[in-house]
C-alpha cells in the first residue's frame, strides 16, 4: 500500500472526530465517515464536512483503502459483522482502537480477506477537545500488514507507534484508565473534600490549578519518589489520623484516601511505616 491510504471512519465519537481531524492535517484523505445508525448520520455529516468526506450509511462504493472502526468496545465485534457483507475485503486494511481488546475482534473482516490490527492511542479524548496526536504513543498488533500500514499511519500523525502482546491489553488498559479516567474521579473527589473545607466546585477548580500543574512537573522531572510530598512521606500519623476524623462525612472520599495512603505505603518512600500502617488497618476496621 504506497503512500498515504484513502480511510473511512466508522463512529462519527470523540474518538473518530480527533482522528479524523489529525489525519487530514496529516495529508490523509478521509473518503468516508460512517454512521453506525440512523441516528447518528447527523453527526457523520458535521464531521464529514470539515475533513472533506461523505457522510455514509455503509461502506457500498467506498473505495478507501483502510477501515478505521471507532465505535464502543462492545459494538466492535457487532459493527464487523454488519461491514463483513458490505464490500470486497480482500487487500483491504481494517483497524480498530480499544485499548482492552485485541485485534481478533475484527476476525469476521479477517475471514473476508481483510489485514486486521488493534490501534490504540493513550491519550484521552472528551467532547469539546481535540487534542494533537503528535508523540502520543500507540499500542499496535494484529496481522503484519496491517501492522506496517498502521505504523505508517502513526508516524505521518507524529505518534509513537509500539508493539503490546494480546495478552498483555488488559492491563495495559488499566494503566490508561489510571492515568486518566481514575485520575479524573480523583479530582472530582477532591472537590467533594474541598467543599467539607467551605471552598465551592468552581472556586476550588481554579484554586487546585497551580498545585495540580506543579505536581505533574514535578513527578515529569523527578518521578514519582521525588515528587511525593506531605504527611505520608514525613510519616505524620497524627496529621492523617485528623485527616481521616474529618473525612468521615465524606466516606467515599475518606476510601479513596485509605486507598491511596496504602498504595504510597506500598510503592513510595515513608517514614514511620509501621504506625501509619497500624492506623490504616485500624481505620479500616
Amino acid at each position: 500500500m504506497a503512500g498515504k491510504p484513502g480511510i473511512a471512519i466508522v463512529g462519527p465519537g470523540n474518538l473518530g472526530t480527533a482522528l479524523a481531524a489529525e489525519l487530514r492535517r496529516a495529508g490523509f484523505s478521509i473518503e468516508a465517515v460512517m454512521a453506525r445508525s440512523p441516528k447518528s448520520l447527523p453527526k457523520a455529516r458535521a464531521l464529514a464536512k470539515p475533513v472533506g468526506a461523505r457522510a455514509a450509511a455503509n461502506l457500498n462504493h467506498v473505495r478507501a483503502e483502510v477501515v478505521w472502526l471507532c465505535v464502543p468496545d462492545s459494538a466492535i465485534d457487532r459493527a464487523a459483522r454488519s461491514l463483513a457483507t458490505q464490500c470486497d475485503w480482500k487487500g483491504r486494511i481494517a483497524l480498530h482502537s480499544s485499548g482492552a481488546l485485541t485485534s481478533d475482534e475484527l476476525d469476521s473482516l479477517r475471514r473476508k480477506g481483510a489485514s486486521v490490527a488493534s490501534v490504540h492511542p493513550f491519550m484521552t479524548f472528551v467532547r469539546g477537545s481535540h487534542p494533537t496526536l503528535g508523540r502520543v504513543p500507540f499500542a499496535i498488533e494484529g496481522d503484519p500488514a496491517a501492522v506496517r500500514v498502521a505504523r505508517n499511519i502513526v508516524r505521518e500523525l507524529g505518534g509513537q507507534s509500539y508493539s503490546i502482546r494480546k495478552q498483555d491489553k488488559a492491563a495495559y488498559h488499566a494503566w490508561g484508565t489510571f492515568a486518566s479516567p481514575l485520575l479524573t474521579a480523583l479530582l472530582a473527589t477532591t472537590e467533594q473534600v474541598a467543599a467539607a473545607a467551605g471552598v465551592k466546585h468552581k472556586a476550588a477548580m481554579r484554586r487546585m490549578m497551580p498545585i495540580l500543574l506543579q505536581t505533574l512537573a514535578n513527578y515529569a522531572a523527578f518521578g514519582a519518589p521525588g515528587a511525593f510530598s506531605g504527611p505520608i512521606v514525613r510519616g505524620d500519623a497524627e496529621t492523617v489520623a485528623r485527616h481521616l476524623r474529618v473525612l468521615s462525612p465524606v466516606p467515599a472520599a475518606r476510601e479513596v484516601y485509605l486507598g491511596l495512603a496504602r498504595a504510597a505505603l506500598e510503592y513510595l518512600p515513608t517514614k514511620n511505616r509501621g504506625a501509619l500502617k497500624r492506623l490504616l488497618d485500624k481505620s479500616q476496621a
